[in-house]
Parts: structure tokens; C-alpha cells; sequence
């Protein structure tokens, strides 16, 4: 990895990069952030990632890297580290700012990173964790460093053999993983928690969603009480990184992964999905 990095509008090597110990992304998580993948060398559904970025920039004050910056670095830092496989990941903060929540008058600090992309095992299992998500907390929907929560509740699944944690909302619905969103299927039912749940608006479960409409295959989005956990014939993951990843185990109950309903969203993602992520 050569570790080249785009900071604050320039290419710059790990070891030449330089944070201030006074930024507010340090101190206080005062900041935003996008993950996305390239494939071949192609930065996937970039644009859909920068209208996403600009809203978590609007609901936490926040000014938004450029719309050309956005797309120019993220193939400049691909073909500076010659990678064609790769995880993107873009982190904007408020800059430096005072050892408390009020925010400086410094200017934003820009970062774009990418890695070698690796895989995800074919399938993955799950468990729930013991703490809620807000869904209407001022960072619900937001894409922000704050990611404390999420550290806490997927370490929890993993202590227990798991490699996602799903979380409920206060009101005891479904939410999301800490990152991933979650589809289940109830009685045949493709269903998947609604905005209103509090999780985060996924470019890939959106694009899931669309490729199912474009198939045919039915999805509702709504309010899921967390115990259809217990009961639902099938279940996988979306994100960026994972697309559509099957779940084989919740909370130790073992599920068929991929199922028929499950391998059939993987293929209309795979041919309707991509096609509209360009």
C-alpha cells in the first residue's frame, strides 16, 4: 500500500499528512463521512455518495468539499496508490476548534483515503445488541464521525462470534447494523426498515430498493418490530462494501443463506443496480 492521501486539496503521503491535535474531529467527532468502493478502477455510485455527504454537511453545519474536488480526488488517490479494487473513504471536519463543543473559525479539514478493498466471507451472522439508536436524535441519518456507539455495539458482536451487530430503535423497531442496513424476509415478504426508523438513507440499500422495483420483486419499507428477527426465513446486509450479503445465523437461530428470495435481489442488484450507479 503506498498510502497516498488527498488532503485539504493536495496529494500527500501518510508520513507528510498533518493534523492539528485541535481539530474538532479529534476532540469532540465534530465531523462527516462517506465510505464507497471503486471497481476497476471506477469509483462506484459516486454521486449519490456526494448528495448523501452534502446532507449530513447541511444538518450539521458543516461546508461540503466541492462537487469537483469530490470526484477528481477520488480518482486522483486510486491512481496514486494504483489500486482498481478499493475502499474510498472521504472524512470532512469543522477544522480546529476550542477544547469544548463550540466550533473554531478555521476552515474544514478534507481527507480522502482509499485501501485495498477485502472481501466479506459469503455469508455473515449477526446479533443483536442491548443498547438503541435514537431515531430522532439530531445525528439520526446523519453519516458522522461521532461512530462511538457503533465501535461499542459491534465490538459486543464480536465478542459473541458475530461480525455485525443489529441495533433497535427506541421504540423497540428494527434499525440497522452499525454499518449496514437490514432486509428481511417474513412469510415471503422482501421487507426492510423504513427512514423513519432512524437508519441511515444507504446509497445501496436505495439502489436495491430501485433494482427491485425495476424486477418486480415487492419490498416494503415500514415500521419492523426487532423481534422479526426471530422469525424471518431470510435476512442479509447491504452497504458499499458488502452490497447484498447474506445472513446465516441470528442470535445463534441459523437462517438459509443465501435463500431463493435473497439470491434473487443479489442478481437484479448485480444487473439493474450497477447500471444505475453509473
Amino acid at each position: 500500500m503506498k498510502g497516498i492521501l488527498w488532503f485539504n486539496g493536495k496529494l500527500l503521503t501518510a508520513a507528510e499528512v498533518r493534523i492539528s491535535p485541535f481539530d474538532h474531529g479529534w476532540l469532540v467527532g465534530d465531523g462527516v463521512f462517506e465510505t464507497l468502493v471503486a471497481r476497476r478502477g471506477v469509483p462506484f455510485a459516486p454521486q449519490m455518495h456526494y448528495e448523501r455527504l452534502v446532507r449530513s454537511c447541511e444538518l450539521m453545519g458543516l461546508t461540503p468539499i466541492l462537487e469537483s474536488d469530490f470526484h477528481s480526488a477520488l480518482v486522483a488517490v486510486l491512481q496514486a496508490n494504483e489500486l482498481t479494487e478499493a475502499r474510498l473513504r472521504v472524512t470532512l471536519t469543522s477544522g480546529e476548534g476550542p477544547l469544548a463543543a463550540d466550533r473554531g473559525k478555521e476552515p474544514c479539514t478534507q481527507l480522502i483515503t482509499a485501501t485495498a478493498l477485502k472481501a466479506w466471507p459469503p455469508t455473515e451472522r449477526v446479533c443483536t445488541v442491548p443498547w438503541s439508536k435514537h431515531e430522532a436524535g439530531v445525528l439520526s441519518g446523519v453519516k458522522s464521525t461521532s461512530y462511538g456507539e457503533n465501535v461499542v455495539a459491534l465490538a459486543h458482536a464480536k465478542a459473541r462470534g458475530a461480525g455485525e451487530a443489529l441495533m433497535a430503535n427506541t421504540r423497540g423497531e428494527l434499525c440497522e447494523g452499525t454499518s449496514s442496513n437490514v432486509f428481511v424476509v417474513v412469510g415471503g415478504q422482501l421487507m426492510t426498515p423504513s427512514l423513519a426508523s432512524g437508519c441511515l438513507a444507504g446509497v445501496t440499500r436505495r439502489l436495491v430498493l430501485d433494482a427491485c422495483g425495476v424486477a418486480g420483486i415487492m419490498c416494503r419499507e415500514g415500521d419492523l418490530p426487532l423481534s422479526v428477527l426471530q422469525h424471518c426465513e431470510e435476512a442479509f446486509l447491504t452497504s458499499s462494501t458488502r452490497e447484498v450479503h447474506p445472513i446465516d445465523l441470528i442470535d445463534g437461530r441459523p437462517l438459509t443463506a443465501p435463500g431463493p428470495i435473497t439470491q434473487a435481489v443479489q442478481q437484479v442488484f448485480a444487473l439493474h443496480g450497477v447500471k444505475a450507479a453509473r
